[in-house]
């Protein structure tokens, strides 16, 4: 236990510091790629800091389960969760529409959404160490990775 209480609350420290600000950062649409990667896999790290925080400190953490206040907050976090795996709309997210469209259409029509010249867009997916030629599928092009997909999209919209 010893060793445990070294790291357990500084890692869930850090772990909310870095969380709490790429949240708010992704709430407010001003995060980076790397402000995206830090929450999604910081998010594991903060998962395993609590988890030891939660052992070091039972006797404490059990003592807020038999309050009202503790429970009320625990369980509305509960409910909450439960929630927010409720689909919203029927239709789903029109974002994830659009790049299931993008990765299910051809490179050339891609190219031609971008506003370029076919020569031109291969030429930069070339130049990018992609090769395709206007038949090939986004998803053929990108292997269906959907972070290559989004690199495919800026390399040809940034031109």
């Amino acid at each position: 236990m010893s060793a445990l209480r070294k790291w357990a609350t500084p890692l869930t420290v850090a772990t909310f510091l870095a969380m709490g600000v790429t949240g708010v950062l992704m709430f407010f649409h001003l995060d980076s790629p790397l402000n995206k990667l830090l929450h999604e896999w910081g998010g594991w790290l903060m998962v395993l800091g609590v988890l030891a925080h939660l052992v070091l400190n039972w006797r404490p953490f059990t003592t807020y389960l038999k309050r009202p206040l503790g429970q009320g907050i625990i369980g509305l976090g509960c409910v909450v969760l439960a929630l927010s795996f409720w689909p919203v709309s029927s239709g789903g997210s029109p974002v994830h529409h659009i790049m299931q469209a993008v990765a299910r259409s051809d490179v050339a029509t891609v190219i031609a959404l971008s506003g370029q010249d076919l020569d031109t867009g291969l030429a930069a997916l070339t130049a990018a160490g992609l090769e395709a030629d206007s038949s090939t599928t986004m998803a053929e092009l990108t292997g269906g990775a959907r972070g290559v997909q989004m690199q495919v999209i800026d390399l040809l919209f940034a031109q």
